[in-house]
């Protein structure tokens, strides 16, 4: 049978298990949390500004006239009020596209401007990242577009309901771990024996990464329960099935996937490419260079997560130095301790997929040396 048949193959077989898993999950009766009856989300156009008190920081409230723009009331002019804050609202001005929540009253229609009508740009600057992919990437870069969308599908419609309906998170993110990294390996190199080592050492690795963390969140005494909007969480996960305290873990183990799939392709790629070239090399020899490439990897690779976690948690570094706290405040801060197991769990699952990968891919390779 030809290698591109057992690709199709295998990814058939995915493509059967996922749609299962969709149509399983599908149809979730949710707990309403917020009551929202009568209350849409349209598009619209500011017509005019009425009346205006925003400051020059960008605060303040407007009145402003509205052209609705889609849903039932498409067409209908309504006088809505915007809230412009940092976070919410928009400062409106004549001609500027915006969304606006719209209800009913007494048949009146009420309307408040939710935020600017980013949408289009955001598709456009997602249109302009996949045109770059495919351009330098090639057919490649098509088949790594089609495995980001496919893992983004997977947590979305299987992850998500899995654990709204009760399944622990941690179970949940193995699963679609190991689901999205088997998937994305075979778009990107079909079945064979680099694409194995390179799968086995991807879900081995993120697996320790997993564990590492839980360990350090036993000694150091971080749950899932000191997390921010923890408040929020705790309201949910009493209304719903959801396991609020393994959700920080189950984060972990999906950050960690991409580094560690990253490393592990391009450890058993190297570890291919030798035996190619070389077809007489032991499995010790092919171990060693595997090693030996992992190693180089390593400090890049951890530096990388390291560098993504200080950065999702600047402002936090920003309040430490400015109010200029001390030690053992900010070595005790639950903040601090999460991005720190954080940082560490990951890079140890980057860490630990160079000799697991090296390993597996110089046994399957180096079997029939002499």
């Amino acid at each position: 049978m030809s290698r591109n048949k057992i690709k199709g193959g295998c990814l058939a077989i995915a493509g059967i298990l996922f749609l299962l898993l969709f149509f399983s999950f599908r149809g979730i009766e949710k707990v309403k949390l917020l009551e929202t009856e009568g209350r849409v989300f349209e598009k619209a156009e500011v017509v005019r500004v009425i009346s205006d008190n925003v400051a020059k920081s960008g605060s303040g409230k407007q009145t402003v006239e509205l052209k609705l723009l889609s849903g039932q009331y498409k067409g209908k002019k309504v006088q809505a009020i915007s809230s412009s804050s940092y976070l919410f609202g928009a400062n409106c001005k004549k001609g500027m596209k915006v969304i606006t929540i719209v209800s009913e009253s007494q048949g009146e229609l009420v309307a408040s401007v939710y935020s600017i009508n980013r949408g289009p740009m955001i598709w456009l600057m997602v249109g302009i990242f996949i045109a770059i992919v495919l351009f330098v990437g090639g057919k490649k870069g098509i088949s790594s577009i089609l495995s980001l969308v496919f893992t983004f599908l997977c947590i979305i419609f299987i992850f998500l309901p899995m654990i709204y309906q009760g399944v622990s998170p941690i179970f949940a993110a193995v699963l679609v771990i190991a689901f999205s990294t088997i998937v994305t390996m075979c778009m990107i190199d079909g079945i064979t024996k680099k694409s194995i080592s390179a799968m086995a050492g991807t879900i081995i690795g993120v697996v320790f990464a997993g564990i590492f963390a839980w360990i350090f969140g036993k000694v150091a005494s971080i749950s899932g329960y000191n997390v921010s909007d923890i408040e929020n969480l705790v309201y949910v996960g009493e209304m719903t099935k959801i396991k609020i305290g393994e959700l920080l873990f189950a984060g972990i183990l999906i950050a960690a996937l991409g580094a560690v799939m990253d490393v592990g392709m391009s450890v058993a790629s190297t570890v291919n490419e030798l035996k190619e070239n070389n077809p007489e090399m032991s499995s010790r020899d092919l171990f060693t260079s595997g090693m030996n490439v992992g190693r180089d990897m390593m400090g890049t690779m951890t530096n990388t997560l390291i560098l993504a976690f200080t950065g999702g948690s600047i402002n936090t570094l920003v309040f430490i130095y400015a109010y200029n706290y001390e030690y053992q405040q900010i070595i005790n801060m639950y903040s601090v301790g999460i991005e720190i197991m954080q940082g560490l769990s990951s890079s140890l699952g980057v860490i630990l997929a160079v000799p697991f990968t090296s390993l597996i891919s110089a046994w399957m390779l180096g079997r029939n040396s002499k």
